[in-house]
């Protein structure tokens, strides 16, 4: 680990965009059928799907629990046509599926890239989080990484920071995206301790950005309280991609204007205005009378591929048409998350980038 002073942005690393080259994508087997109650059947088949058309365009390391469940999955993902050459096994302990979260943000300069280890909470809702937090700092151990552990003073003693990756997004320009639901002022808001200041200047001095871009509530029935990767996304340099729910009557249409509003009057790292796009959200999808955090803006983009995922609904095919624009030029691939969803995370959940050297 490095000395607290010699942090990433003072060596000249900082966070890339999701679109930049991609060394590999982390994955992590799902086990917990608490997740998805009474419907844990149809998963394992939605992550072979996701491994199968990664393992097309970059490596894939998929967490395991051991090597008797790496037979099983090796095994499973060869039936489903995944590519095994291209899959790296790795052996640790998990509570859940959703590496976005626990495995390390990677910041990069040229040549290296290095690992930065937030804690791991649980989403400052759920106990069961301790296997999570293991297995991201085992990753960086495994890949013999730079590494840090961003830490502030909390009453004068040095205090871990919590931070989960679809908490935020970067256009890779100095800009980052959060909500101040999530991070600091509501009931669940991570580090409400250090406030608005303080949690700017720990994303700017271990993530290596310049400005955050903030924005209000998350969508109705998101368990993280607001993670940006629900229903905001850079798409590219001074330009997002917000989600839009057109009925007035829908609690997710006010929160979603409300953000809108934010953005019209921010300005990225560069002093540019931010274009706003706009993506649909699918109708309602519930279970039982639970609403769950179906939105087509927790799509992942790998190299020369983007994994959508879609709700048998018919806004489906106006999703993945915009974004087939947005990202011109990489294949744009339907994953149907229907059933995924009831874990309360779907595409971009499961997945974490780590990019190129």
């Amino acid at each position: 680990m490095s000395v607290p002073n010699d942090t990433p942005r003072a060596l000249g690393f900082s966070m890339p965009a999701e679109w930049a080259p991609h060394a590999a994508t982390w994955l992590a087997w799902p086990h917990n059928q608490d997740d998805w109650p009474g419907n844990f059947a149809p998963i394992p088949g939605v992550f072979v799907e996701i491994a199968r058309h990664l393992s097309e365009v970059e490596r894939v390391r998929l967490i395991v629990d051991g090597p008797a469940r790496e037979a099983e999955v090796r095994s499973l993902l060869s039936a489903g046509g995944a590519d095994l050459a291209s899959i790296d096994f790795f052996h640790a302990a998990t509570d859940r599926s959703w590496t976005r979260d626990f495995v390390p943000l990677f910041v990069r300069r040229p040549g290296e890239v290095a690992a930065v280890k937030f804690r791991f909470d649980g989403w400052a809702r759920y106990d069961n989080h301790q296997n999570d937090d293991a297995a991201g700092q085992a990753v960086a151990a495994w890949q013999s990484l730079r590494g840090w552990h961003p830490s502030s003073l909390r009453d004068g003693k040095p205090s871990k920071v919590v931070l989960e990756g679809g908490a935020i997004d970067v256009d890779g320009e100095g800009t980052l995206l959060a909500s101040e639901d999530c991070l600091v002022s509501g009931p669940h808001g991570r580090n409400s301790w250090l406030g608005t200041s303080g949690t700017e200047r720990v994303l700017r001095d271990y993530l290596g950005i310049e400005k955050v871009v903030w924005v209000g509530a998350g969508v109705v029935g998101d368990d993280t309280s607001g993670h940006v990767d629900d229903f905001v996304r850079f798409v590219g340099p001074a330009k997002v991609l917000l989600a839009e729910e057109k009925n007035p009557r829908d609690p997710n249409h006010a929160a979603l204007e409300a953000s809108r509003e934010r953005l019209e009057g921010a300005r990225d790292a560069r002093g540019r205005k931010l274009e706003i796009l706009r993506l649909p959200m699918p109708s309602p999808v519930m279970w039982g009378e639970e609403r769950l955090p179906a939105s087509y803006a927790n799509y992942y983009v790998a190299n020369g591929l983007v994994l959508v995922p879609t709700f048998d609904d018919p806004n489906d095919a106006v999703a993945l048409g915009i974004l087939r624009e947005v990202f011109a030029g990489r294949r744009v691939v339907a994953v149907r998350a229907r059933d995924l969803v009831l874990g309360l995370g779907t595409v971009h959940c499961s997945t974490h980038e780590e990019p190129a050297a």
